[in-house]
């Protein structure tokens, strides 16, 4: 969810500068022109969501459950990700649990810095 809410602000701004992408060009833009400079700032793009934040587990197999439920509902994040979804979740509480979860074989490292489920 949050990949698709990142991406649709990134299309938002490349609007704004011009830059369309369309899904069918010969069909939706068939003289192949420019698209002017719009301000999608302005534009209401309805109520945002609000992600009410979970509690950070206070036992240590509750904490590697939730960061693990976490990984697996967002496919792939940051320890930084995981631990904004939480309340008082620190990064550096976050790091070891997804190295742990590596280490066991219930995440994969793909890059530095980021875990898939």
């Amino acid at each position: 969810m949050y990949r698709l809410v990142a991406l649709n602000k990134e299309r938002a701004e490349e609007e704004t500068r011009g830059h369309i992408r369309w899904l069918r060009p010969d069909y939706q833009n068939p003289s192949g022109a420019q698209a002017s400079k719009g301000k999608t700032t302005e534009m209401d793009l309805g109520p945002t969501a609000k992600i009410e934040k979970a509690p950070w587990p206070q036992t240590l197999p509750d904490q590697i459950a939730a960061v693990r439920n976490a990984l697996a509902e967002m496919g792939e994040a940051t320890p930084e990700q995981i631990a904004r979804r939480f309340l008082r979740a620190r990064t550096t509480s976050v790091q070891p649990l997804l190295d742990s979860l590596a280490a066991l074989g219930q995440a994969e490292k793909v890059e530095e810095g980021r875990y898939a489920a």
